[in-house]
């Protein structure tokens, strides 16, 4: 019973893998490592890209999970805009090549991390599943494409898939030991505290005549632990049950950027230098969740709020000067075709 955790040495990935650990499930990683820090990494890790499909096939009949977390493609709104057939091909390929690698190697069940980007200008206060799926990026029409695959192939019978629409993902682990690092970093509350702390520019606030009450872009924080623990009680939802289910990972409260510029000031101690710049294509006014399905399905509650976010998210950046790299784990041997 081994999982296997795709995008493992990532952000959210690598939390997951932290919650398997503890949590007593075998797990192993897979990702190639263009974005991934592999010393976050202390269990087996497979190096292969998800585009490479003969390898990908020869990792998963190697082994043979018994469930697949699914969190590796790109997620740059804007660089979608621009780049649109990278996101296509290692987003929506990427995931076609997993599905054929799952039934190559008898895995049926499956974990995967959607994004609220499907949704696109919500047309309600609050977003709930039944919403209307319109993505205005290519970032979100990557993720509705590989949605509409895999519950094709749920309703088929080839699948039992837990599709996890998470709202904006932050924070870092209570232990201080893995947090949010990108390069570049695009994300709203480490950019504000890499800025505090004198280790980036001055923090650019894209759009201020948005439609909110401060005229900035109002989104649903959600911290990272409670996105493991999610997908932690999908995949005990899987174990149970067969088919498609898309669920919803917000708090329902948003919170606009400069109210979360104020919260970071706050536990910061210091002002965050930021300008103002125009709107950012691609970003819409306001994402918030309905929470109500996860509850119901997963039995999941949120129990961090914005200050449990920005607060964990300081202390890991506070440490990063004096953090000890880990060695890279062992791997398990694939030899590329």
């Amino acid at each position: 019973m081994t999982a296997l955790v795709i995008g493992g040495a990532g952000y959210i990935g690598s939390h997951m893998v932290r919650w398997l650990t503890e949590h007593g499930e075998p797990c192993v990683v897979l990702d190639n490592l263009s974005t991934g820090h592999p010393e976050a990494v202390d269990v087996p890790l497979v190096r292969c890209d998800l585009r490479d499909a003969g390898a990908l096939r020869d990792a998963l009949i190697q082994i043979r999970p018994s469930i697949v977390f699914h969190f590796a493609a790109l997620a740059l709104v804007g660089e979608s805009v621009r780049q649109p057939l990278a996101y296509y091909e290692n987003n929506f390929l990427g995931t076609l090549n997993l599905v054929k690698a799952m039934h190559a190697a008898g895995t049926r069940r499956l974990v995967f991390s959607s994004t609220c980007a499907v949704y696109g200008v919500p047309s309600s206060d609050v977003i709930d599943e039944a919403h209307a799926r319109n993505p205005i990026n290519p970032y979100g029409a990557s993720k509705l494409a590989c949605e509409n695959l895999l519950e094709d192939c749920a309703r088929a019978g080839d699948l039992s898939v837990v599709a996890l629409r998470y709202f904006n993902a932050a924070g870092a682990h209570s232990s201080g030991e893995l947090g949010e690092s990108h390069e570049p970093e695009t994300h709203l509350i480490p950019s504000a505290l890499r800025a505090v702390l004198g280790q980036a520019k001055k923090l650019t606030v894209f759009g201020q005549d948005y439609p909110t009450p401060d005229g900035t872009c109002i989104r649903d924080y959600i911290h990272v632990e409670d996105l493991a623990q999610a997908h932690g009680a999908a995949m005990h939802w899987l174990r149970d049950h067969d088919g498609w289910q898309a669920i919803n990972l917000g708090t329902e409260l948003g919170t606009s950027v400069i109210q979360v510029l104020r919260r970071v000031s706050e536990i910061a101690g210091r002002v965050v230098p930021h300008v103002l710049s125009e709107r950012r294509h691609g970003d819409p006014p306001k994402l918030v969740a309905s929470a109500a399905k996860a509850r119901e399905i997963l039995g999941w509650i949120p129990a961090h709020d914005l200050g449990s976010i920005v607060q964990s998210a300081w202390r890991w950046h506070q440490g990063r000067g004096i953090e000890v790299t880990k060695p890279v784990p062992a791997s398990v041997s694939m030899l590329p075709r």
